[in-house]
């Protein structure tokens, strides 16, 4: 099963001087399993595109699929959607509120008609998920760290078992430690579960390093979506529309430009370093 855009538009303030397409005429799907990435400028319509895959925001025109079926036709279950479809904000810790970490991570499944001891349960495995210590679950989450603040708000979605993960930058504001555990964690959990995962960043080292596919949004429409190698070969036209690729892009080719036989399509540092190892080996023989 997926989830799909179909000719999605979103207007904010209309009929006033305010008025802002921030979508137009979007169409995408993504497939259950697909771990995603969403990247484009800020206005770019990333984050207004991720709020209509679990109904957050209504579209002006087009539909929105899920599982074969339309969100917006009548009496379509919304409640039952946003527990299929879990979206982590941007600094999720703003929204711990509970005395302690397992008592906030209960909150959704508790909202889902949960047993106390089916909520705890579900609590126990995500917090498990995402790799948070056990010796902290009766801690206030307001003393943890950053980082820990963020597993345990991706935990609290977690715990209501969705079958698609949306996280909106959620490395933002962490040293590259902290950002690194997360994005392992994610890419974990995603191998470990099948789980649908979209990640918005603005990050193109870590969407190059963690993603399948890449959607670039510019201006409410989709620019580009392919493989990132795919994408990144663009990145002239990225460059043009505020973006740039990953470092590895621009020096896979200056390497290419001055005579050397590798593939431009490498976009992390392990690629470029077997793309590089191939070239010399190749050169050599």
């Amino acid at each position: 099963m997926s989830i799909a855009l179909e000719h999605v538009s979103y207007i904010y303030s209309p009929g006033t001087a305010y008025e802002k397409h921030a979508l137009k005429d979007v169409s995408l799907e993504i497939p259950q399993g697909q771990f995603a990435g969403i990247i484009g400028h800020t206005g770019s319509g990333k984050s207004t595109l991720i709020q209509h895959l679990n109904g957050l925001v209504r579209a002006a025109s087009g539909k929105v699929i899920y599982e074969g079926q339309n969100i917006y036709d009548e009496g379509y279950n919304m409640r039952a959607l946003r527990s299929q479809v879990g979206l982590v904000f941007q600094y999720p810790e703003y929204q711990l509120f509970e005395v302690d970490v397992i008592s906030d991570v209960c909150f959704g499944p508790k909202n889902q008609g949960l047993s106390q001891e089916e909520c705890e349960q579900n609590a126990r495995e995500a917090l498990e998920l995402v790799g948070f210590p056990e010796k902290y679950y009766k801690q206030s989450p307001f003393e943890l760290s950053g980082g820990q603040k963020r597993r345990v708000a991706i935990a609290g979605v977690l715990a209501m078992k969705p079958k698609v993960l949306i996280l909106d930058e959620p490395t933002a504001g962490l040293d590259p430690k902290g950002r690194d555990e997360i994005l392992d964690q994610v890419e974990k959990l995603h191998k470990e579960t099948g789980m649908t995962v979209i990640l918005v960043s603005h990050s193109m080292e870590d969407i190059a390093r963690y993603v399948e596919r890449i959607i670039v949004m510019n201006r409410g429409e989709i620019m580009l979506d392919g493989a990132p190698g795919e994408v990144f070969r663009h990145y002239k036209e990225l460059e043009k529309v505020g973006l740039a690729a990953p470092q590895v892009t621009y020096v896979m080719h200056d390497l290419k430009e001055r005579g050397f036989n590798v593939s431009t399509n490498a976009t992390t540092i392990e690629e470029a370093a077997d793309e590089i190892v191939r070239s010399f080996s190749e050169s050599r023989s």
